[in-house]
Order: C-alpha cells, then structure tokens, then sequence
C-alpha cells in the first residue's frame, strides 16, 4: 500500500514547492449519496458538483445543457426543447431527477431520452449534484445509472434592518437564437427571507455548423415564474416554502418534421409546477439531530400536436399526471464516529389522458383513447436507512431501503388490473485514507426500477414505433460495483473511477413480427432481457498559480446486452473535455474549452433502425467555445463564443444537430 501511495503522489501532484490554498470542486458539500451532508471528497461514490458560478459564467440556456461537457454525463436533444442526460450509459426512467429532494420523475417517464429536465429553469438552480452509479437506496425507483438533484437557490436573511434587493439580466445570441430576460426580487428580515423571479425566453431556430444552417422548425417560446420563502420560527424550527412553474408552448420535433413525413409534430404545452413545503427541526437530541418534514405537489403536462403533409387530419394528444409526495427524513449522531439518515417516503400519481383528432375538411372532432389509460393511479410507500461509520482511517457506508408500489389500470383494451410490485435495495461501501488528501473506495450499489404507468399502459405511435401495453412487469434490477480513488491538494485534484453495472429483468420493447398499425412496426414490453455497462470515469484540475487553472475530464462508456448478443442501446462514445481559465481577482474571467467525442460504430440493432442515427453511426466531432466575463459595481457583462470553428456536429442520438458558430451576451444589472 505503501510503495502505491508513493507512486500516485509523485506521479500526479505538483510541486508542493508551490502549494496555496485554492478551492476545488472536491471541495463542495454534497447531500446526496447520504441524505446527508459530506465533502465531494469524503464521499464514497462518483459525486460531481455544478454550482451557480458555473452555470452563470457558462450561460447555460437550459438545464441538460448545463451538464454538456461534464465528467461521466452525456446529453442526448432529440428536438431543441429537450435534452436528456445519459448517466453510466443510461438515461430517460432509468436516472432519477430530484428537485430538492423531491422526485421529479412520476410514472409516465418512458424508457430512453426525454424532454423533462428542460422543464427546470437553469435560473433557479445554485448546485447541480450528479450521483453516478447510485440513488436507488437514497431516493428508489430508476436510479439505474445515477441520480441528478437540482437544489434550488435558497433567499438570504437580512443581518440586522430589513432589506431590499433584486437583479435584471438580459440576454442575446447572434442570428436569434435566444431573447431572454429575468429579474429576481428578494425581501429579507433577520427572520424571513423571501424571493421571487420571473423568466421570459424567445428560442430561434437552431442553427447549426458548418453546412448545417438553419435547422427549421426547431424554435419555441417559454415563461418561468417562481418563489421562494424562509422563515425562522423559532431557534430550533425553519419553514421552507417555494412555487415553481414553467410553460413552454409549440416546440417542435424538428427530426419527425423533417425525416417523418409530417406537417407539424410539436409538443405544446410542455409545462411543470411544483409548490411545497418543508419544516426542519433540530432537537437538542444527538438521536434526532434534524427532522425534515416536506409535504410538496407537482403537476405536469405534454401536450401533442401532429398532422401529417397531405392529410386533413390534425391530432391534439395531452397527458397530465398530479402528483403528491411527502417525505420525513431524521438525520442522527448515534456515536461521535457514527452518523445516520433515515425516513419514510410516500407518492402518489394521478394520470389524465386524452386524444382527440379533428378533421379540417368537415370540422369533426373524434376522441379516442389518450397514450396512457386515462384515471390511472401510481402509489409509492418507502423507508430507508443509511448510515456512515469512521474508524481511524476506514470509513463504511451502509444502507437499506424498501419500497413496495400499487399500480391501478382501468382500461378498455387492458381491462382492469391491479399489481402490487416489490422492491429491497442495499448498498455498501468501504474507504481507507491513504493520508489526508488521498482516499481510495470500494462501493456496491443494488438499484431497481419498478415498472410504471408508461410501461404498463402505452398505447399508440412513440419515437417510430407502435406500441401495445402489457401488465405483467417486474422491476429492473441493477448491481453496480464500482472501484474509485481520489487526490486532493491544496493545487491539484483528481479522481478516477473504474465501474462495471450488472443489469437484470430489463424492461425492453420486443418486435410483433409481421404486425404493423398505420405503418409503424408494433412492438410490445416484456422483462426479457440482461446487459452489463463497464468503464471508467477520469477528472483532473490544476491550479497552476493564484489566477491560472486547467482542468481535463474523460468518460468512457461499454454496454454489452447479453441477450441480445449486441451492443446496448444508445451507449455514448468515448467523451472529455480540455480548459484553460484564467481568473482576475473577482472583476474578470476568460475560459478556453475543448469539448469533444469520438465516433460511436458500435450499434445496437434498435440504433440502426432508429432515423436519428446515421447509418454507420454518429461522427465524432470536437467543439471549442471561448467564455469572458467582467463585473464593475453593479453591472456585469458575460459574453461566450460557442463553437468557434464552426464544427457541424451531433452528439450521438440526438434529432438535431448542435449549434453552429454563435456569440451570446449577456448584461445583469444587480440593485
């Protein structure tokens, strides 16, 4: 153990000759792999922070794009209005997305990439937390790949006389691609913190690289408000209430447009609001060190709308799903070494759904059954225990969860059917501290996904096929073993994680040979099918003096269906990611990035088939993008140069190409 330590440290960190103190992203609290807080560094498991600094200075345009780039996440855009990430070569109902501890996922989300993360405006967030590899045993169902939490930003309390504040921020892109304003109120006194904004977005046309050009329809308008207030009840007692909602209206399917023979295929509305509510308790009492009690409803809805060239016929398909959660989380010192998180957990789906075609020749309107069986019902009933134990320079994690599920069907063509699925996860992780900034880990992760209201209830024309319900599922199973090491300097900082994920009674969509409903092949879902995904996961970052900074990432993703005998579905190529940033004081800031992609050839059958993949597979492609900004007094000014070379590329999957060579500005005025 020795003579490895010996070698990692001379091999990988700088002269301590000129060690100072910097901060890393190793240094970021992170509360998700424990429901608890813990430095990225102390964590066991592949943790990665996104704060806001980051997300300001990169002029994020939506949340999955805040992710493009980052170490072991892969962004699919099947339409401009979308963006799906891929975690450990998966994605769609088989990552978690959290907001605020609260799931963001419901039992509609459908197997591979979706649009739901744009549903979150990128203006509320203060840290992104990417959990990869894990979250089953933390938060439950469809955390097969990892978990993604959104924490939203907190309003801060007034240090003595009440106070007033706000912000105005507007943005251009070049060629129209983006118009946005937002402004941000907040009221503070040293007892109640309340803030509020508002968001207004205009999306042009996307244009792309190099031969590309304008990539119409692909444009789309969108409206955020939110609200957010803390208050102090008493010292030992806080009240959290927020709202959030977001709209979105025509945003077209650009590849269905294009490649699908239609007129006009958009979803509109696209639209998501979440309100709750959450009391945190701190007893005098080392057993119940805080109580969190969060009550919260979330509403969402997808609407369709599709005609196709030549005929008259123009389809209006809407599902909405309401949802109630609640949770009740204890955090515990058992011992001085021995901490714990522990809860219960409840959710419950309310699914709506609708279709209706309406003919322009005669004005006649037919309504027939929506793309889920519409009153359908989804209830969820958890506890969870998870707890960390540090002895000398060991550190173990163990945890436990269980989760058992009612899913209520009532249908014409299903009949009625009523199943009761079950899930028990464990994981386990152990850590030794070579020395103070060295850690190495070993962690198992069981996962699950219990078949939703999408798998069993799906009726009708998805992506490009047809599909048929079917109502004897069983849960998906994952058993991730992942070995990790992590370096931290007062200069230098790195992690590496090696992982291979075993996957079991996946749910996949098997092929009706010889049957086909208005031209789309017919496919049905059955747990037929086992795969494993394998690779590595690699970060640096090197403060080279007190202003200079580089950083690399690289992630590389091997996913075999044994069933099959074929690659898995969608597996991302080989990706990374080369900077340079240079920081002057706290006025100004100029970022040199290198993203790129390799080509991915390695195809499953379903990617061949599917029209967004060129045949023979997705080139690969290398984006370079320059960032500056500069604050004096109240104004800041933030301008990025995106694609610099104007590249003419696709990451792999997506129905729309990226952006060709464009410059974004943004002006904030802070009052």
């Amino acid at each position: 153990m020795k003579i490895f330590t010996y070698l990692i440290l001379n091999l990988t960190t700088p002269s301590d000759s000129v060690l100072k103190i910097h901060s890393t992203s190793l240094d970021e609290v992170t509360v998700i792999a424990q429901r608890n807080e813990q430095q990225v560094f102390n964590t066991m498991g592949s943790v990665s922070v996104i704060n806001a600094k980051n997300l300001k200075n990169y002029q994020v345009r939506s949340t999955p794009e805040s992710l493009f780039g980052t170490v072991g996440t892969f962004i699919q855009k099947t339409n401009h209005g979308g963006g799906s990430v891929f975690m450990r070569g998966l994605t769609g109902n088989q990552t978690l997305l959290l907001i605020d501890g609260i799931r963001l996922n419901n039992s509609t989300f459908r197997y591979g990439p979706n649009q739901y993360l744009n549903s979150v405006d990128p203006f509320l967030i203060q840290g992104l937390d990417i959990y990869r590899g894990g979250g089953s045993v933390q938060y439950g169902s469809d955390a097969l790949g990892g978990t993604l939490q959104i924490r939203t930003a907190d309003p801060v309390f007034a240090c003595d006389k009440p106070i007033i504040r706000g912000n105005a921020l507007v943005r251009y892109g070049t060629s129209n691609l983006e118009k946005t304003l937002r402004t941000e109120l907040n009221f503070a006194t040293q007892k109640m913190a309340i803030k509020g904004g508002l968001s207004l977005k205009k999306f042009g046309d996307l244009i792309g690289g190099d031969t590309t050009g304008v990539q119409t329809p692909s444009g789309y308008n969108e409206i955020g408000y939110d609200f957010k207030a803390k208050f102090i009840l008493s010292r030992r007692v806080d009240l959290t209430v927020a709202h959030q909602s977001l709209e979105q209206k025509n945003v077209p399917v650009y590849h269905k447009v294009r490649l699908e023979n239609f007129k006009i295929n958009e979803m509109s509305p696209q639209k998501r609001s979440l309100s709750y509510a959450q009391l945190d308790f701190a007893p005098d009492n080392k057993l119940m060190k805080n109580i969190a009690l969060n009550l919260s409803y979330q509403g969402t809805e997808e609407g369709r709308n599709s005609q196709k060239n030549g005929s008259s016929v123009y389809r209006i398909e809407n599902d909405q799903v309401k949802t109630f959660g609640s949770f009740v989380n204890v955090q515990s010192d058992i011992l001085p070494n021995w901490t714990a998180s522990s809860g219960i957990e409840y959710y419950a789906d309310k699914i709506n759904s609708t279709k209706s075609d309406i003919d322009q020749k005669t004005n006649l309107a037919t309504n027939g059954r929506g793309l889920y069986p519409d009153g359908s019902s989804f209830q969820s009933y958890a506890f969870y225990s998870l707890h960390d134990v540090t002895i000398n320079q060991w550190d173990l994690d163990v945890g436990t969860r269980f989760n058992a599920y009612s899913i209520d069907v009532n249908d014409q063509t299903l009949g009625k059917v009523n199943v009761k699925p079950q899930a028990w996860v464990g994981n386990l992780g152990l850590g030794y501290h070579i020395a103070n900034h060295s850690l190495t880990y070993l962690t198992f992760n069981t996962g699950f996904r219990a078949p939703n209201i999408d798998d069993m209830g799906t009726l009708g024309i998805v992506d490009f096929r047809y599909e048929l319900p079917t109502a004897s599922l069983k849960p998906e199973n994952s058993y991730n073993l992942e070995f990790g090491y992590k370096l931290k300097t007062s200069t230098f900082a790195s992690t590496l994680s090696l992982y291979h994920n075993q996957l079991r009674n996946l749910i996949t969509r098997v092929k009706v040979e010889g049957q086909k409903i208005n031209d789309y092949q017919v496919y049905r879902k059955e747990n037929v099918e086992k795969a494993y995904i394998q690779g590595f996961e690699w970060s640096t970052e090197w403060f080279v003096s007190d202003n200079l900074r580089t950083y690399t990432d690289l992630t590389y993703t091997y996913g075999q269906n044994e069933t099959k005998n074929e690659p898995v579905r969608r597996i991302p190529p080989l990706t990374g990611r080369i900077g340079l940033h240079y920081q002057a004081g706290k006025s100004f800031f100029v970022k040199l990035e290198d993203i790129f992609a390799a080509k991915q050839d390695r195809l499953a059958q379903g990617d061949k088939d599917d029209n967004r993949i060129a045949k023979g597979g997705t080139n690969g492609w290398n984006v370079v993008n320059i960032y500056s900004g500069y604050e004096y007094e109240n104004f800041s000014l933030i301008g990025s140069f995106q694609n610099l070379f104007d590249v003419d590329y696709r990451t792999h999957g997506s129905g729309i190409n990226g952006v060709g060579r464009s410059l974004i500005t943004t002006l904030m005025y802070k009052f």
